[in-house]
């Protein structure tokens, strides 16, 4: 049986993304231009399946993440709140770091900075959890994924699932850029990077 394809969307931007901060399991809402990215995903995915409202939709609980899906549901003439929403595909915690910059924890903290460039994948920030730890709560809820699927979550998770399912090396996947607006097609052969 052929995996179901999954439509991975990054949460549009918020005002920490827009000021560089770690927020982890901070529930901070989408800004203006996140709106839009909402939208635009939902455009996305509307050219590469026409028919969305045969699709499984869930996201990540956080108000950055069902902000996102509510928008990109009502772009495909979809009820905005009817859709999944799974504690599994929260954000990566960062522990004491969120709300802060890598510029900010470089300076703090340069002897954890080399630690985690050294081995990003593995390296747990302080009160918060690794790439590896992520993927154990990850991975499970992929698996119960048994139809094509819209997945809204956040830049960690995305990360996770691409090393996972796609072959991403795990130092490559751990500082990919996640964009937001596009939209991360994983399917039997890898993942493709749809944009508008």
């Amino acid at each position: 049986m052929s995996r179901p394809r999954i439509y991975l969307v990054r949460h549009g931007e918020t005002d920490w993304n827009l000021a560089g901060r770690l927020q982890g399991g901070k529930d901070i809402p989408l800004n203006d231009l996140g709106r839009e990215q909402a939208v635009t995903s939902a455009r996305v995915i509307q050219e590469m399946d026409r028919d969305p409202g045969r699709l499984f939709y869930v996201s990540s609980p956080l108000q950055r993440t069902a902000g996102t899906m509510a928008i990109l549901r009502a772009t495909l003439g979809l009820r905005p709140d009817d859709f999944a929403r799974d504690d599994r595909f929260r954000e990566i915690r960062y522990g004491r770091w969120e709300g802060m910059s890598w510029p900010e924890l470089r300076r703090r903290e340069p002897e954890n900075l080399a630690v985690r460039d050294a081995d990003p994948w593995n390296f747990v920030a302080p009160d918060g959890e690794s790439f590896a730890m992520l993927s154990m709560r990850v991975l499970p809820a992929l698996a119960e994924l048994k139809q094509d699927s819209v997945v809204v979550t956040h830049g960690g998770v995305v990360r996770v699932v691409l090393h996972a399912l796609a072959g991403m090396p795990a130092a490559e996947a751990a500082e990919l850029p996640v964009r937001q607006g596009a939209v991360y097609v994983v399917g039997e052969g890898g993942f493709e990077l749809a944009i508008p």
